[in-house]
Parts: structure tokens; sequence; C-alpha cells
């Protein structure tokens, strides 16, 4: 179990938004945009607790994966069932397309939330990322999405993980990429 506090480490991610600072984003987040706030699975609730408690909605914009599930499966029940069925070894296309192929996707529809924060003069925290797993959709592709990398403000993502030694473990299960984003845990 963590001994950090979620809201001393919200407060400390909101200083570090906020400040004229920002350059060390990108300087320890080799050259991304991105802060991937890590806390142990079991904590998620506290942490987004902390979040909507602490992030001004007049500065964040909160971005709730499991609504964006929710709604990408709303908006393609009617072809789910024969996608599942075409894709049966490769499910995971069904929530993000191959590079080059051109689909209504779920990652696709998450850069949309994220660039009308952005649109909206808003940081866009992403919260529920639980949600992606086993989706084909890693926190990398997020973070390195042309709209995050040039953007003035940084992308935050709640991220349930464990540490192995230096290894980042999403839902304490699949290896996370650690690249393009400022760790704070």
């Amino acid at each position: 179990m963590s001994l950090q506090n979620p809201e001393n480490i919200i407060l400390e991610t909101k200083r570090l938004v906020e400040s004229d600072k920002r350059s060390e984003i990108r300087l320890n987040a080799n050259g991304g945009n991105s802060i991937l706030i890590v806390c142990e699975p079991s904590m998620e609730g506290e942490y987004i607790t902390a979040i909507r408690k602490l992030m001004d909605k007049n500065v964040y914009d909160i971005v709730d994966l499991n609504d964006a599930l929710i709604e990408f499966v709303d908006a393609n029940r009617k072809d789910l069932d024969e996608l599942f069925e075409l894709l049966k070894g490769s499910v995971h296309q069904i929530f993000k397309a191959p590079a080059g192929e051109e689909s209504n996707d779920l990652f696709k529809l998450i850069i949309q939330k994220i660039r009308a924060s952005y649109d909206r003069g808003k940081i866009p925290v992403l919260i529920n990322s639980g949600a992606l797993y086993g989706s084909g959709i890693e926190n990398i592709h997020i973070m390195e999405n042309e709209s995050i990398m040039k953007s003035s403000t940084p992308l935050i993502i709640l991220y349930p993980a464990t540490k192995d030694k230096d290894n980042l473990l999403f839902l304490s299960k699949r290896h996370a990429s650690r690249y393009r984003c400022m760790i704070i845990d």
C-alpha cells in the first residue's frame, strides 16, 4: 500500500502545472507533454475523489474514460457483434484501428475529447484509465499523439499501476511505457 496522500499528490501536480516551470514537464518527459499520476490500483477511487475536489473546473477538464467507453459502445452497438465476429483474433482493432486505417474507434473518441478540452482552454485530466485494459490503446499512444505533444498545456493521466523495480505495471499486470511523460507518484 502506498504511503502517499492522494490530496498531496494532486496539489503537487497542480503546483507544477500552474507554475511558470512548465518546461520541467517536457524536460522530465523526454520531450513529451504528459504527466502520469501513478497510483496504487486499490487507491484509484481516492485519487479520483481528490481530483474532483481539488482541480478547479475552470482550469481542468476531467475526461472519464469509463464514460468514453460507454459512449463508444452506445454509438456502435449495432456494429459491435459483427466486428467482434470478424476480428476474433484482433479484437483490439475495434478500439484502435491500425495505423492508416480510418474508422470511428475509441482511440479517436478519446483524442477528440482531449482536443475539445484544449479548445476550451482547459487542461485535460484522464481518469478511469483502467477502461483501456485489453483495448490495444496504450498510454504511449495517447501521450505521443500530435495534439498532445504540440499543446501549450500538458495532459494529465491518473494511472493505476504498481512499480516493479524500474518497471511500471498497468493495473499491476501489464508493462507500461514511462517514455514521453513525467511520472508523479
